[in-house]
């Protein structure tokens, strides 16, 4: 996409031409014929002649074109009057409009080169000089199938006017087998004086043969067509003929038919232009799409963010008629290989001021977690050893081993608050709710990505999970940090292994059976974030896989009735936009930052970037004041959008890939480093304890 990008820019971009003119200068170095002479210059073969159109002949020649707007118009008051023309085209023009340059061919008008960006040559080496031609013989062999030998300097007039500097130009592209055609008769049309002076300047003294010059680009070209509709029939009636120009001097056409690898490559280049343009308009419309719902998310969770937290912070909230929750509590910790972090889960979870039995589900470890566990001797605290099965078959065998009717499912590298299990389950005393969502936190943020996923953590996912309560469609209680109440897993029938985000699945699965599943901040849980850019690639990506497959497997919620299908028009559609859609479209801001910064408007593009930054660093700072955290980490927000967030994106279109294509992708292990010992001020306090007990 980006490479399409750069082939329109290099084709549109008025950055990339060269819009310098050189002042007049002397004339001394030219030959005095032809300054006296006509306005076509001939330098082939080494010799400098001049040459005159026959009197009562006009050559009318139109610079700057085609453009799709004008140019069709001035085709047809030409065709209406009988007349022919000679069209000096530019090659960003033919490239990107070729079906006109291929009817003024078609209809016999001639066609001459006048560079591809328009630069004014004198300025120009030779090479570049070289280019340009190339370039615009290129575009119309594409558009045309042919090439001229006709040629237009940019900024040229009349042969008078040429000058030391233009002279070698003139003579150079002479060497290159080009016949210079200058201007006879000016009609300023570029000035647009009015109709009336268009014809005035345009009409030759005396019966004189003349090139007449015209625009059919480059601005409101509407008193050309006018003025062009009356000059016609009015000089006809004089006596005048309208020819192209080897028509008016009776000399050989100046088109030669292109035909194999030349023919291909203009046919290639115009295809290609096209493509560029066609796909342009597509990521144009993307990009507006993504704009919108970047948008009108920032817009809802602000909104639907503070209504939660007034909500919730009212001195009379009550969570149901049964609060406060005070009865006993079932800790599922399933388990594989987390000999480095096993310890400080259970320890932080012995610390709850809940009532509390912890089962710790070892599934198949090989690394001794399970040995970890028995050998601190924690009251309350079980084992229930497994073969590897999964994680939802170790949830499962935990849910069936729990004495208690509320259950809480952890990470094995997370640890708890001593209050977190008591805020967990509060929401249980509305007997409606069926699931409970917890904040989990970055507990290993000292490093740029553990940064990066904090600011991650506390805005894109506690921040949304506000406003989808709000919306009664939380689509995901996190692994880290969630509740259940046992009937409602039961009459899911539990957890399931049908995709690859299990939390995602069960939860949709709640919904749709009618639970309220409710999100409350104050039950903070800290999990250690990847540490290196291939676990995070390895977690994001089945994150995003397995949500794309919950989605899917939850489709039929869309057409179904009752609150299975309030969350299907309701829930699905918005965490398709939000967390697949979005994200999907959201590269196109940076591509077009980096099309912006290239070929222009740049101010405007950084300062809409910018903007859309600083409308992300309002949202992310909002969400650090509501889960109170320091605003420090916000710093690196900026790097975070340009580096972290390309990695996001290739992670959900290689989901993508892999769900289009039907591929099959493995519940990946992360490798942990046992970083989270406990929340942060626990480590101190436990200091304390220690030493008062020695």
């Amino acid at each position: 996409m980006m490479g399409m990008l750069l082939v329109r820019g290099y084709v549109h971009s008025e950055v990339l031409a060269d819009h310098r003119v050189r002042p007049d200068a002397a004339a001394d170095r030219v030959p005095q014929a032809i300054l006296d002479g006509g306005p076509v210059v001939d330098t082939r073969g080494g010799q400098a002649t001049s040459i005159d159109v026959p009197d009562h002949r006009i050559v009318l020649t139109f610079d700057d074109g085609p453009d799709p707007r004008w140019t069709p118009q001035v085709l047809d008051v030409l065709a209406k009057h009988h007349a022919h023309a000679v069209f000096f085209i530019t090659g960003t023009m033919a490239s990107r409009y070729p079906d006109l340059v291929r009817r003024m061919v078609e209809e016999g008008h001639e066609i001459g080169l006048h560079t591809f960006n328009h630069p004014d040559l004198s300025y120009q080496s030779t090479k570049r000089i070289d280019w340009e031609l190339t370039q615009n013989q290129l575009a119309l062999a594409g558009a045309a199938g042919i090439r001229t030998s006709l040629f237009r300097p940019p900024y040229s007039a009349t042969a008078s006017a040429l000058d030391n500097n233009t002279w070698p130009v003139t003579q150079y592209v002479g060497s290159r087998g080009y016949l210079t055609v200058l201007t006879g008769d000016d009609s300023e049309d570029w000035r647009r004086p009015g109709v009336a002076e268009i014809i005035r300047n345009s009409t030759p003294a005396d019966g004189e043969g003349a090139i007449v010059l015209m625009h059919d680009s480059g601005g409101d070209r509407s008193q050309t067509v006018r003025a062009l509709d009356t000059y016609l029939p009015r000089l006809a009636r004089q006596g005048y003929t309208f020819e192209n120009l080897t028509e008016a001097l009776d000399a050989p056409s100046a088109h030669t038919r292109v035909s194999g690898l030349e023919l291909w490559k203009g046919r290639a280049w115009t295809a290609l232009v096209t493509a560029a343009d066609d796909l342009t308009g597509i990521l144009v419309v993307g990009l507006a799409v993504i704009g919108v719902l970047v948008f009108a998310r920032f817009g809802l969770m602000l909104l639907l963010s503070a209504v939660h937290t007034r909500r919730t912070r009212r001195p009379d909230f009550a969570w149901g008629p049964n609060a406060p929750v005070t009865e006993p509590v079932s800790v599922l910790v399933p388990a594989y290989n987390e000999a480095k972090c096993i310890e400080s889960t259970v320890r932080s979870l012995v610390k709850s001021d809940h009532p509390v039995e912890i089962l710790v589900v070892d599934d198949g470890s090989s690394d001794g977690t399970a040995r970890i566990v028995e050998d601190l001797g924690l009251p309350g605290v079980r084992v229930v050893r497994q073969l590897n099965a999964g994680k939802p078959a170790a949830l499962n065998r935990g849910i069936a081993n729990a004495r208690h009717d509320l259950i809480v499912m952890m990470d094995g590298d997370t640890v708890f608050e001593p209050s977190t299990v008591r805020e967990l389950v509060q929401p249980f005393a509305d007997p409606r709710v069926g699931a409970v969502a917890g904040n989990a936190k970055v507990g290993n943020k000292d490093t740029l990505i553990g940064a990066w996923q904090h600011i991650e953590y506390v805005m894109g996912f506690n921040l949304d999970r506000r406003m989808y309560d709000v919306l009664r469609c939380m689509p995901t209680i996190p692994g880290a940090v969630g509740a259940f109440r046992r009937g409602a897993l039961d009459r899911v029938g539990g957890m399931s292994d049908d995709t690859l985000a299990e939390d995602t699945d069960i939860t949709m699965a709640l919904h749709r059976d009618g639970w309220k599943v409710v999100y409350t901040e104050k039950a903070r849980a800290w999990t250690e974030a990847p540490e290196s850019v291939q676990q995070l690639w390895s977690q994001r990506y089945r994150w995003c896989y397995g949500t794309m497959q919950a989605i899917w497997k939850h489709r039929r919620a869309l057409v179904e009735g009752g609150p299975s299908g309030r969350f299907g028009r309701v829930g699905l559609p918005l965490v398709s936009l939000f967390m697949v859609v979005a994200p999907l479209l959201a590269p196109l801001i940076d591509l077009f930052l980096i099309y912006g910064l290239l070929f222009g408007p740049t101010g405007k593009t950084i300062a809409a970037w910018f903007g859309v930054l600083a409308i992300q660093a309002v949202c992310a700072a909002y969400a650090f004041v509501l889960d109170k955290e320091r605003l420090t980490p916000l710093i690196s927000l900026p790097l975070q959008q340009l580096l972290y967030r390309q990695l996001m994106y290739i992670v959900l279109l290689q989901s993508w890939i892999t769900a289009l294509t039907g591929g099959r992708l493995r519940w990946q292990k992360l490798r942990r480093m046992g970083q989270v010992a406990a929340p942060p001020g626990e480590e101190a306090r436990t200091a304390v304890e220690e030493g008062a007990a020695r």
